[in-house]
């Protein structure tokens, strides 16, 4: 047979792409972040709809999009929706809550507790399984814990617990 009707691989197809991590844990997410996850998917959902099929990786980016809109609604479906609270501030760290912490070094800082697709560190939005909120989770306000870092332990002291972001601590 001539070679000139044999098709060759063009480039274009989708490699066997694995499936997204889904976390086993239940999928506690603030009003907030259901919403970002929302977000998320209307926006992957309209990339995905105005993707030129004449694109040289069309069926690649066709592939990488469809997979993150089967994780994004296996994350919204599985969410869990923590209602923030509202009211006099709590006495003790809940998830959602916005927590006032001053570390051993005199250095104050909040953080708030949230769901893990949430989670965004440099925004002190950290998720409810790290290190910190488990050490934080149930405690209460003039309550010490103990933060186990993988660069070293440091000690917290609660100094305030809100349900929403504070002005000032």
């Amino acid at each position: 047979m001539s070679r000139a009707f044999v098709r060759e691989e063009d480039g274009d197809l989708p490699e066997d792409l694995p499936e997204l991590p889904i976390s086993p844990h239940p999928n506690y997410v603030t009003p907030t972040g259901l919403v970002l996850l929302e977000q998320e998917l209307s926006d992957v959902l309209r990339k995905l709809s105005q993707l030129d099929s004449e694109q040289l990786d069309f069926r690649q980016q066709t592939a990488l999009l469809e997979r993150r809109v089967r994780w994004l609604r296996a994350r919204i479906s599985a969410a869990i929706l923590v209602p923030v609270g509202a009211g006099e501030s709590p006495e003790t760290v809940a998830f959602g809550h916005f927590v006032a912490l001053i570390d051993e070094n005199d250095n104050a800082f909040v953080v708030q507790i949230v769901g893990e697709d949430e989670s965004e560190p440099a925004a002190n939005k950290v998720s409810w399984r790290s290190p910190l909120a488990q050490a934080l989770l149930g405690a209460n306000i003039g309550e010490e814990v103990l933060w186990q870092r993988p660069v070293g332990d440091l000690l917290v002291e609660i100094t305030g617990i809100f349900h929403q972001q504070p002005v000032s601590v």
